[in-house]
């Protein structure tokens, strides 16, 4: 069996990968911050439902980068398969009303986590020869959108990180992708409940995403059939990056 850590694994999208990774056979180390409640009943769900998977549901702030440290020393000398960067921090506001530190702090959990993460990973990957390398980013990233300033920066640093690591490792085996999601059924659309029909209106597939789909694809990019697939990016938004922003 191959090993996955999954960051931000308690729920939502987070939740649905770790669940779609084990039904494919994969044991999953995933981290939580706060959810430690939810954390230990997906894993004994998973556990109940594949006794042969090991499931392990680890704390961690990714915004604490000295614990983020202490967590990938840790993990230097094991082995993992593939990592999946699904933890997120959102922060929206006008760029001229954008407050340093809160945009700092999105940036260190949607970015500098996932680097110090891959770094700690990929020898291990690279000396096996074999190694899937995924990064949760977002639509936001690749159309502007008014407020959305620090968040989509961290998230485009995203795939222009993962773009120059897929060429590095490349011919190591390994592969590095980029997922972008549009609007997801998750508790981070809460805010936007009150204007979710006229937002699921400009969506072509007139509907929001399920977190399934999300993690369909993730754990396919972990699969041997996706092997020749690096260095790209791969919006699942029901058509919003291909539509032009007016319309009639």
């Amino acid at each position: 069996m191959t090993r996955i850590l999954v960051t931000g694994g308690a729920k939502g999208v987070g939740a649905a990968i770790v669940r779609a990774l084990a039904t494919a056979g994969h044991d999953v180390d995933f981290t939580y911050r706060a959810s430690a409640e939810q954390a230990q009943a997906l894993a004994a769900e998973i556990a109940a439902s594949y006794p042969d998977r090991h499931i392990t549901a680890l704390p961690l702030d990714l915004s604490d980068k000295e614990a983020l440290d202490a967590f990938c020393e840790a993990r230097e000398s094991e082995s993992y398969f593939g990592l999946i960067h699904n933890a997120g921090q959102p922060y929206d506001s006008l760029a001229a009303m954008m407050v340093q530190d809160k945009a700092e702090a999105a940036m260190q959990v949607n970015f500098w986590a996932f680097t110090r993460l891959a770094k700690s990973l990929m020898r291990a990957m690279i000396r096996a020869r074999s190694g899937r390398i995924v990064a949760i980013g977002s639509v936001a990233a690749l159309r502007g959108n008014p407020g959305n300033a620090a968040y989509a920066a961290s998230k485009g640093a995203l795939i222009s990180y993962a773009k120059t690591l897929a060429v590095e490792t490349g011919k190591r085996g390994v592969t590095v992708n980029v997922i972008a999601p549009g609007f997801v059924d998750t508790d981070m659309i809460a805010p936007y409940a009150a204007y979710r029909d006229k937002m699921e209106g400009q969506i072509p597939a007139g509907r929001f995403a399920r977190p399934e789909e999300v993690a369909g694809l993730a754990a396919f990019l972990m699969s041997e059939p996706a092997a020749y697939i690096t260095g790209t990016v791969i919006p699942i938004d029901g058509g919003v990056t291909a539509q032009l922003g007016v319309h009639r």
